[in-house]
């Protein structure tokens, strides 16, 4: 039986009383603080200040435990708008945001569905929306919008990771990689490349990432009125 399913055990009288909601709440906790790499039934249990054994009659696995760590979080995804454009930006800010603030969360999404009540919840709310969108372009175009912003907010992460690794920030990086660019641009033999570093626009992260929903929300509309 599933772990969205399955029966939890009856309360009973201990010093700890328990529950998946707190058993969850308590992995996401150690996650946010330290990643993934923080969480394991044993370390949850001792946040908890129980015994890992009692664990298991909630949560069989580590991987059962993801899992409702994940569909905990999709419950801060809750998409909202007066047509499908602005319902399916709202998914993709959304999302970013929960993930900016659950870094673990960009090593969990992707890959198959989640089928938790809260993810099949944002899935419904979406669907809705779409609404009047040929029933065979409705999925296609939720999973473009959710592969845009994986894709995006994974960059991000590893740009996170990247500046606690190396301790230098993203201008400390460029500083230091500046003359080494400067140098190959020189050559001669990349001229698109150099127009672009040298007359583009230079966007932050937001501004990255809206204008690329823009572009994909533009693409998807004009697909729409065809």
């Amino acid at each position: 039986m599933l772990v969205w399913e399955r029966p939890e055990p009856p309360e009973r009288p201990v010093p700890a009383p328990l529950s998946r909601e707190r058993i969850v709440r308590a992995a996401i906790q150690l996650a946010d603080a330290d990643g993934l790499e923080a969480v394991s039934l044993r370390k949850v249990a001792a946040a908890l200040e129980v015994g890992p054994m009692r664990l298991y009659g909630y949560i069989a696995t580590k991987d059962e435990l993801l899992d409702l760590m994940l569909d905990a979080v999709y419950a801060e995804i809750r998409p909202v708008g007066d047509d499908w454009r602005e319902v399916l930006r709202s998914l993709a800010e959304t999302t970013r945001q929960a993930v900016l603030r659950h870094e673990w969360l960009a090593d969990l999404i992707g890959g198959r569905p989640q089928l938790g009540p809260h993810a099949l919840a944002r899935g419904e709310a979406v669907l809705s929306a779409l609404d009047g969108v040929d029933v065979d372009l409705a999925m296609p175009l939720v999973t473009a919008v959710d592969s845009y912003v994986i894709g995006a907010v994974r960059r991000e992460i590893a740009e996170r990771r990247a500046e606690r690794a190396t301790g230098m920030d993203e201008k400390r990086w460029q500083a230091a990689l500046g003359p080494y660019l400067q140098r190959q641009l020189d050559t001669g033999e990349l001229p698109a490349l150099a127009t672009v570093v040298r007359d583009a626009v230079h966007l932050t992260a937001d501004e990255t990432f809206r204008l690329g929903l823009d572009l994909l929300l533009d693409g998807i509309e004009a697909r729409l009125r065809k």
